[in-house]
């Protein structure tokens, strides 16, 4: 019910479904409801589907929000009015028992905390699926998003980065329609993933320096222990400093490319404005 929702609602706005090579009566509901239909041949992810959306709409604001039941189309209006008031993007933030499932809320919760500790900003809800945007601002980022589901994590972590302005906004949810796809093995691999990737993203500086600082120390107490007791450095300890000092370097270089790359988007949405 969620196309006649929102025809109802917002009967002049412009709604763009992205069919991501589904078999079931998608075109059928969509021309029923009066909706413009993208159809993808076959299945990219959900990171695809919200860029050949953004591509596709005309509007200066951008909203997106997942089509399982789960958000209410009248929330939509909330956003829209918080991305008034000045702020870039608007995040429509579940709290945990409007988590599809307690691994979920555990796995989402520490996403948040890590996310907010590596921007330094509060961030209450990493990987929602409604969002508002400022349309130039979305686009900026859409060459650099992931087709798969980590695109919120990737935008989210670009918006700060950047220096965006990024709101959140409490909602509740509904139960979303079907079956939940968690896979504990390949799920719980991609968590590490996402961690990993939203380090990079922001700033890879941040994990790479305290891994070779550990590792420094490491190598400097394991040196004062073999001077201590043989009077001598092994190559033990040689190999962890020179390691700690690789690490270090990766991160620098690893952090230089993450500023170029923001650069070159930046420029490039400065080109086309």
């Amino acid at each position: 019910m969620l196309l006649p929702e929102l025809k109802r609602l917002y009967p002049t706005a412009e709604i763009i479904v992205v069919d991501d090579g589904s078999d079931d009566n998608t075109p059928e509901l969509c021309s029923l409801n009066g909706v413009i239909h993208l159809r993808h041949p076959y299945s990219k992810g959900n990171g695809a589907a919200i860029k050949s959306g953004a591509l596709k709409a005309t509007g200066d604001h951008l909203v997106m929000l997942d089509a399982d039941g789960q958000h209410s189309p009248a929330d939509i209006e909330l956003l829209l009015s918080k991305l008034n008031e000045g702020y870039d993007m608007v995040v429509a933030a579940r709290d945990f028992s409007s988590q599809a499932s307690l691994p979920r809320g555990v796995a989402n919760t520490i996403y948040n905390r890590f996310a907010s500790l590596m921007t330094g900003q509060k961030i209450t809800d990493l990987t929602s699926g409604m969002r508002a945007f400022k349309a130039t601002r979305l686009r900026k980022f859409l060459p650099i998003l992931p087709n798969g589901f980590s695109y919120p994590s990737t935008i989210t972590m670009a918006f700060f980065r950047n220096g965006f302005n990024v709101a959140y906004l409490p909602i509740k949810v509904n139960k979303r329609l079907g079956q939940s796809h968690l896979r504990p093995i390949q799920d719980g691999i991609r968590f590490l993933l996402i961690i990993f990737k939203l380090t990079t993203l922001y700033s890879p500086l941040k994990i790479f320096f305290p891994i070779a600082l550990v590792q420094a120390f490491l190598g400097l107490g394991y040196y004062a222990y073999t001077y201590l007791s043989d009077g001598r450095f092994t190559n033990m300890g040689v190999t962890l400093l020179v390691s700690a000092t690789t690490i270090f370097l990766i991160g620098l270089v690893s952090e230089q490319i993450t500023m170029l790359l923001y650069a070159r988007l930046a420029n490039d949405d400065d080109d086309q404005q």
